[in-house]
Protein backbone atom coordinates (compact mmCIF):
# COMPACT_ATOMS: atom_id res chain seq x y z
CA UNK A 1 0.00 0.00 0.00
CA UNK A 2 1.45 3.22 -1.00
CA UNK A 3 -1.49 5.52 0.35
CA UNK A 4 -3.62 5.52 2.87
CA UNK A 5 -7.77 4.45 2.52
CA UNK A 6 -8.44 4.39 -1.34
CA UNK A 7 -11.40 4.69 -3.20
CA UNK A 8 -12.48 3.86 -6.70
CA UNK A 9 -14.15 7.12 -8.00
CA UNK A 10 -17.36 7.16 -9.57
CA UNK A 11 -17.37 7.23 -13.87
CA UNK A 12 -19.03 10.10 -13.86
CA UNK A 13 -16.00 12.28 -11.66
CA UNK A 14 -13.28 14.05 -14.24
CA UNK A 15 -11.04 12.13 -16.24
CA UNK A 16 -7.87 12.87 -17.50
CA UNK A 17 -7.46 9.84 -20.34
CA UNK A 18 -9.34 7.03 -21.00
CA UNK A 19 -7.56 3.41 -21.85
CA UNK A 20 -8.90 1.34 -24.94
CA UNK A 21 -7.98 -0.63 -27.58
CA UNK A 22 -8.51 -1.03 -31.64
CA UNK A 23 -9.86 -4.25 -33.06
CA UNK A 24 -6.22 -5.81 -34.11
CA UNK A 25 -6.50 -9.86 -34.75
CA UNK A 26 -8.79 -10.82 -37.47
CA UNK A 27 -8.85 -14.31 -35.32
CA UNK A 28 -10.72 -13.81 -32.32
CA UNK A 29 -13.57 -12.19 -34.51
CA UNK A 30 -15.08 -14.81 -36.28
CA UNK A 31 -15.73 -12.83 -39.52
CA UNK A 32 -17.18 -9.68 -37.79
CA UNK A 33 -13.61 -7.44 -36.86
CA UNK A 34 -14.59 -4.78 -40.18
CA UNK A 35 -17.78 -4.50 -38.53
CA UNK A 36 -16.33 -3.86 -35.37
CA UNK A 37 -13.80 -1.40 -36.54
CA UNK A 38 -16.99 0.56 -37.92
CA UNK A 39 -17.99 0.76 -34.40
CA UNK A 40 -14.99 1.48 -32.70
CA UNK A 41 -14.37 4.31 -35.31
CA UNK A 42 -17.39 6.02 -34.52
CA UNK A 43 -16.94 5.76 -30.65
CA UNK A 44 -13.55 6.97 -30.51
CA UNK A 45 -14.52 9.72 -33.22
CA UNK A 46 -17.31 10.77 -30.55
CA UNK A 47 -14.72 10.50 -27.71
CA UNK A 48 -11.98 12.15 -29.54
CA UNK A 49 -14.65 15.14 -30.58
CA UNK A 50 -16.26 17.99 -29.14
CA UNK A 51 -15.43 20.71 -27.39
CA UNK A 52 -14.53 21.47 -23.20
CA UNK A 53 -14.25 19.06 -21.05
CA UNK A 54 -12.92 16.07 -23.30
CA UNK A 55 -10.88 13.32 -22.19
CA UNK A 56 -7.55 12.50 -23.73
CA UNK A 57 -7.82 8.64 -25.54
CA UNK A 58 -5.13 6.69 -24.96
CA UNK A 59 -5.31 3.69 -27.57
CA UNK A 60 -3.58 0.44 -28.23
CA UNK A 61 -2.94 -1.09 -31.68
CA UNK A 62 -1.23 -4.27 -32.51
CA UNK A 63 0.17 -4.67 -36.04
CA UNK A 64 0.86 -2.92 -39.47
CA UNK A 65 -2.47 -4.33 -40.54
CA UNK A 66 -4.72 -3.25 -37.67
CA UNK A 67 -2.83 0.45 -38.04
CA UNK A 68 -3.75 0.72 -41.18
CA UNK A 69 -7.15 0.32 -40.92
CA UNK A 70 -7.36 2.62 -38.18
CA UNK A 71 -5.67 5.44 -40.51
CA UNK A 72 -8.32 4.54 -42.83
CA UNK A 73 -11.02 5.09 -40.41
CA UNK A 74 -9.95 7.43 -38.42
CA UNK A 75 -7.33 9.55 -40.35
CA UNK A 76 -8.17 12.61 -37.81
CA UNK A 77 -8.42 11.78 -34.49
CA UNK A 78 -6.62 13.05 -32.23
CA UNK A 79 -5.23 10.15 -29.95
CA UNK A 80 -2.77 8.95 -28.11
CA UNK A 81 -1.35 5.79 -30.21
CA UNK A 82 0.69 3.08 -28.04
CA UNK A 83 2.08 0.24 -30.23
CA UNK A 84 1.66 -2.72 -28.18
CA UNK A 85 0.84 -6.40 -28.11
CA UNK A 86 -2.35 -6.96 -26.40
CA UNK A 87 -4.63 -10.21 -26.34
CA UNK A 88 -8.40 -8.33 -27.63
CA UNK A 89 -9.95 -5.08 -26.53
CA UNK A 90 -11.91 -5.97 -23.46
CA UNK A 91 -9.58 -2.59 -21.00
CA UNK A 92 -12.28 -2.68 -18.63
CA UNK A 93 -11.43 -6.17 -17.96
CA UNK A 94 -7.61 -6.25 -18.64
CA UNK A 95 -6.62 -2.88 -17.80
CA UNK A 96 -5.53 -1.83 -14.47
CA UNK A 97 -8.34 0.00 -11.96
CA UNK A 98 -7.37 3.47 -10.75
CA UNK A 99 -7.97 4.16 -7.12
CA UNK A 100 -7.91 8.04 -5.50
CA UNK A 101 -5.72 7.48 -2.23
CA UNK A 102 -6.06 9.39 1.14
CA UNK A 103 -3.47 11.80 0.14
CA UNK A 104 -4.64 13.19 -3.11
CA UNK A 105 -3.04 11.37 -5.92
CA UNK A 106 -3.60 8.30 -7.90
CA UNK A 107 -2.60 4.40 -7.59
CA UNK A 108 -3.63 1.52 -9.55
CA UNK A 109 -4.66 -1.89 -8.90
CA UNK A 110 -3.92 -5.09 -10.66
CA UNK A 111 -6.35 -7.99 -9.99
CA UNK A 112 -5.80 -11.57 -11.34
CA UNK A 113 -7.33 -12.07 -14.72
CA UNK A 114 -7.88 -15.81 -15.96
CA UNK A 115 -10.06 -14.84 -18.97
CA UNK A 116 -13.96 -14.82 -17.55
CA UNK A 117 -13.68 -18.29 -15.58
CA UNK A 118 -10.47 -20.03 -18.04
CA UNK A 119 -13.15 -19.48 -21.16
CA UNK A 120 -11.12 -16.73 -23.24
CA UNK A 121 -6.79 -16.73 -22.30
CA UNK A 122 -5.68 -14.75 -25.11
CA UNK A 123 -1.97 -14.69 -25.48
CA UNK A 124 -0.53 -10.89 -24.35
CA UNK A 125 -3.98 -10.00 -22.51
CA UNK A 126 -1.68 -9.96 -19.51
CA UNK A 127 0.95 -7.44 -20.80
CA UNK A 128 -1.60 -4.96 -20.61
CA UNK A 129 -2.49 -3.94 -16.32
CA UNK A 130 1.68 -3.81 -15.98
CA UNK A 131 2.09 -1.71 -19.38
CA UNK A 132 -0.59 0.98 -18.23
CA UNK A 133 1.13 1.00 -15.10
CA UNK A 134 4.55 1.81 -16.30
CA UNK A 135 3.21 4.44 -18.86
CA UNK A 136 1.24 6.22 -16.12
CA UNK A 137 4.09 6.15 -13.31
CA UNK A 138 1.94 5.62 -10.94
CA UNK A 139 2.20 3.32 -7.91
CA UNK A 140 0.11 0.69 -7.03
CA UNK A 141 -0.36 -2.89 -5.92
CA UNK A 142 -1.02 -6.40 -7.70
CA UNK A 143 -4.12 -7.75 -5.78
CA UNK A 144 -4.35 -11.57 -5.19
CA UNK A 145 -7.76 -12.42 -6.15
CA UNK A 146 -8.93 -12.77 -9.69
CA UNK A 147 -11.84 -9.78 -10.42
CA UNK A 148 -12.39 -8.12 -13.76
CA UNK A 149 -13.20 -4.40 -13.77
CA UNK A 150 -16.67 -4.60 -15.43
CA UNK A 151 -17.68 -7.34 -12.38
CA UNK A 152 -18.50 -4.37 -10.26
CA UNK A 153 -20.29 -0.99 -10.73
CA UNK A 154 -18.73 1.57 -7.82
CA UNK A 155 -20.88 5.03 -6.80
CA UNK A 156 -17.77 6.57 -5.32
CA UNK A 157 -18.68 6.93 -2.27
CA UNK A 158 -17.88 2.83 -1.17
CA UNK A 159 -21.31 1.35 -2.50
CA UNK A 160 -21.14 -0.89 -5.47
CA UNK A 161 -23.09 -3.56 -7.66
CA UNK A 162 -22.35 -7.05 -8.50
CA UNK A 163 -23.22 -9.86 -9.14
CA UNK A 164 -23.10 -13.47 -7.60
CA UNK A 165 -23.24 -15.37 -11.02
CA UNK A 166 -19.79 -13.60 -11.63
CA UNK A 167 -18.36 -12.85 -8.70
CA UNK A 168 -19.25 -16.23 -6.51
CA UNK A 169 -18.51 -17.83 -9.53
CA UNK A 170 -16.27 -20.85 -8.50
CA UNK A 171 -14.35 -20.84 -11.86
CA UNK A 172 -12.59 -17.13 -10.50
CA UNK A 173 -11.79 -17.75 -7.01
CA UNK A 174 -13.00 -21.53 -5.71
CA UNK A 175 -13.70 -21.41 -2.01
CA UNK A 176 -13.41 -17.69 -1.63
CA UNK A 177 -16.76 -16.74 0.93
CA UNK A 178 -19.14 -13.32 -0.20
CA UNK A 179 -17.16 -11.85 3.32
CA UNK A 180 -13.85 -12.57 1.56
CA UNK A 181 -14.35 -11.09 -1.46
CA UNK A 182 -16.11 -8.14 0.29
CA UNK A 183 -13.29 -7.74 2.42
CA UNK A 184 -10.57 -7.54 -0.26
CA UNK A 185 -12.51 -5.45 -2.18
CA UNK A 186 -12.79 -3.18 0.86
CA UNK A 187 -9.30 -2.80 1.26
CA UNK A 188 -8.19 -2.34 -2.60
CA UNK A 189 -11.20 -0.16 -4.10
CA UNK A 190 -12.71 1.50 -0.79
CA UNK A 191 -16.24 -0.69 -1.45
CA UNK A 192 -17.82 -0.86 1.97
CA UNK A 193 -20.86 -2.42 0.80
CA UNK A 194 -21.94 -4.33 -2.15
CA UNK A 195 -25.34 -4.57 -3.29
CA UNK A 196 -26.01 -8.38 -4.61
CA UNK A 197 -28.15 -8.82 -7.59
CA UNK A 198 -28.46 -12.76 -8.73
CA UNK A 199 -27.75 -12.87 -12.58
CA UNK A 200 -26.70 -11.31 -15.82
CA UNK A 201 -27.73 -11.60 -19.74
CA UNK A 202 -28.36 -14.68 -20.85
CA UNK A 203 -24.84 -16.08 -23.19
CA UNK A 204 -22.66 -12.77 -21.21
CA UNK A 205 -19.62 -14.98 -21.43
CA UNK A 206 -18.23 -13.03 -18.19
CA UNK A 207 -20.81 -15.14 -16.15
CA UNK A 208 -22.66 -11.96 -15.59
CA UNK A 209 -20.82 -8.48 -15.69
CA UNK A 210 -22.89 -5.81 -13.41
CA UNK A 211 -22.49 -3.43 -16.27
CA UNK A 212 -24.72 -4.98 -18.85
CA UNK A 213 -27.05 -4.84 -16.12
CA UNK A 214 -27.14 -1.64 -14.12
CA UNK A 215 -25.70 1.50 -13.46
CA UNK A 216 -25.07 4.13 -10.80
CA UNK A 217 -25.54 7.60 -12.17
CA UNK A 218 -24.83 9.75 -8.86
CA UNK A 219 -24.35 7.80 -5.38
CA UNK A 220 -27.90 7.63 -4.84
CA UNK A 221 -29.26 6.52 -8.23
CA UNK A 222 -28.87 3.50 -10.20
CA UNK A 223 -30.41 2.54 -14.03
CA UNK A 224 -31.30 -0.29 -14.77
CA UNK A 225 -33.63 -2.01 -17.46
CA UNK A 226 -37.01 -3.21 -18.24
CA UNK A 227 -37.69 -5.93 -20.55
CA UNK A 228 -38.53 -4.56 -24.25
CA UNK A 229 -41.12 -6.76 -26.11
CA UNK A 230 -42.92 -9.87 -26.05
CA UNK A 231 -39.94 -11.84 -26.92
CA UNK A 232 -37.20 -10.31 -24.35
CA UNK A 233 -34.73 -13.48 -24.01
CA UNK A 234 -33.91 -11.57 -20.56
CA UNK A 235 -37.43 -10.89 -19.27
CA UNK A 236 -36.98 -12.43 -15.74
CA UNK A 237 -33.68 -11.68 -15.05
CA UNK A 238 -33.96 -7.90 -15.62
CA UNK A 239 -37.49 -7.27 -13.68
CA UNK A 240 -36.09 -9.34 -10.88
CA UNK A 241 -32.84 -7.13 -10.87
CA UNK A 242 -35.12 -4.12 -10.76
CA UNK A 243 -37.28 -5.50 -7.98
CA UNK A 244 -33.86 -6.30 -6.12
CA UNK A 245 -32.47 -2.88 -6.46
CA UNK A 246 -35.54 -1.38 -5.32
CA UNK A 247 -35.55 -3.61 -2.05
CA UNK A 248 -31.98 -2.71 -1.44
CA UNK A 249 -31.41 -0.83 1.69
CA UNK A 250 -27.94 0.54 2.37
CA UNK A 251 -25.95 0.08 5.83
CA UNK A 252 -27.60 3.29 6.94
CA UNK A 253 -31.11 2.04 5.94
CA UNK A 254 -31.53 4.28 3.14
CA UNK A 255 -33.13 3.03 -0.24
CA UNK A 256 -32.09 3.70 -3.36
CA UNK A 257 -33.16 5.79 -6.25
CA UNK A 258 -33.86 3.45 -9.14
CA UNK A 259 -34.63 4.55 -12.88
CA UNK A 260 -36.23 2.29 -15.67
CA UNK A 261 -35.02 2.29 -19.09
CA UNK A 262 -36.46 -0.10 -22.20
CA UNK A 263 -33.92 -3.29 -23.04
CA UNK A 264 -33.05 -3.41 -26.51
CA UNK A 265 -34.81 -6.43 -26.42
CA UNK A 266 -34.36 -9.44 -28.73
CA UNK A 267 -31.23 -8.72 -30.45
CA UNK A 268 -29.56 -12.03 -32.77
CA UNK A 269 -26.48 -12.91 -34.48
CA UNK A 270 -27.13 -14.25 -38.22
CA UNK A 271 -27.56 -17.64 -37.08
CA UNK A 272 -30.52 -16.66 -34.73
CA UNK A 273 -28.56 -16.91 -31.57
CA UNK A 274 -29.32 -14.53 -28.31
CA UNK A 275 -26.47 -11.79 -27.85
CA UNK A 276 -25.90 -9.64 -24.50
CA UNK A 277 -27.37 -6.75 -25.91
CA UNK A 278 -27.75 -3.67 -23.53
CA UNK A 279 -28.37 -0.16 -23.32
CA UNK A 280 -26.69 0.05 -19.66
CA UNK A 281 -23.01 -0.83 -21.14
CA UNK A 282 -22.46 2.98 -21.65
CA UNK A 283 -19.58 4.96 -20.76
CA UNK A 284 -19.34 8.26 -19.17
CA UNK A 285 -16.98 10.75 -20.48
CA UNK A 286 -15.85 14.18 -19.14
CA UNK A 287 -18.66 15.95 -21.44
CA UNK A 288 -20.62 12.67 -23.34
CA UNK A 289 -22.59 9.47 -22.33
CA UNK A 290 -21.93 6.94 -25.49
CA UNK A 291 -24.88 4.38 -25.63
CA UNK A 292 -24.66 1.21 -27.45
CA UNK A 293 -27.89 0.46 -30.02
CA UNK A 294 -28.40 -2.12 -32.04
CA UNK A 295 -31.17 -0.78 -34.46
CA UNK A 296 -34.19 -2.14 -32.09
CA UNK A 297 -37.03 -0.03 -32.06
CA UNK A 298 -36.88 0.77 -27.83
CA UNK A 299 -33.40 2.33 -28.37
CA UNK A 300 -34.67 6.25 -29.22
CA UNK A 301 -36.50 6.12 -26.17
CA UNK A 302 -33.82 4.37 -23.99
CA UNK A 303 -31.52 7.36 -25.17
CA UNK A 304 -33.67 9.71 -24.66
CA UNK A 305 -34.54 8.82 -20.79
CA UNK A 306 -31.02 8.22 -20.57
CA UNK A 307 -30.28 11.81 -21.81
CA UNK A 308 -32.96 13.19 -19.45
CA UNK A 309 -30.44 11.75 -16.22
CA UNK A 310 -27.70 13.70 -17.19
CA UNK A 311 -27.68 16.98 -17.59
CA UNK A 312 -24.71 18.85 -18.56
CA UNK A 313 -23.52 15.84 -21.04
CA UNK A 314 -24.63 15.26 -24.52
CA UNK A 315 -26.10 11.69 -24.59
CA UNK A 316 -25.32 9.70 -28.03
CA UNK A 317 -26.72 6.13 -28.93
CA UNK A 318 -23.77 4.83 -31.22
CA UNK A 319 -24.35 1.14 -33.29
CA UNK A 320 -22.62 -1.42 -31.49
CA UNK A 321 -23.93 -4.64 -32.66
CA UNK A 322 -20.60 -5.24 -34.63
CA UNK A 323 -18.24 -4.60 -31.10
CA UNK A 324 -20.99 -6.73 -29.93
CA UNK A 325 -20.22 -10.22 -31.51
CA UNK A 326 -17.42 -9.90 -29.95
CA UNK A 327 -18.59 -10.34 -26.89
CA UNK A 328 -19.23 -6.39 -25.29
CA UNK A 329 -19.48 -3.05 -26.27
CA UNK A 330 -18.44 1.03 -24.98
CA UNK A 331 -18.06 0.10 -21.64
CA UNK A 332 -16.12 -3.19 -21.57
CA UNK A 333 -13.61 -1.78 -23.99
CA UNK A 334 -12.72 1.22 -21.83
CA UNK A 335 -11.14 2.19 -18.77
CA UNK A 336 -11.22 5.48 -17.73
CA UNK A 337 -7.99 7.30 -15.60
CA UNK A 338 -9.09 9.93 -13.23
CA UNK A 339 -7.83 13.40 -13.02
CA UNK A 340 -5.45 13.58 -9.99
CA UNK A 341 -6.84 15.72 -7.18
Amino acid sequence: MTGSAVRQPAEWEPHSAVWTAWPSHPEYWDGHIAAARQDMAGFIGALASGHGAGERVELWVDGAEAEASLNELLPVADLNIHRSAFGDIWFRDIAPIFVRNGIGGLEYRRFEYNGWGGKYVLKNDDRVAPEIARLTGMAGNSVSMVFEGGAVDANGAGLGLTTRSCLLNPNRNPGMSRESVEAVLAVHLGIEALVWLDNGLLNDHTDGHVDNIARFIAPDTVVCQHPFGNDDPNREVLLKVCRDLRAYRTPSGKSLNVVEIPSPGRVEDDNGNILPASHMNFYISNDKVLVPVFGTASEAEAVTALAGLFPGREVMGLPAKGLLMGGGTFHCITQQQPLID
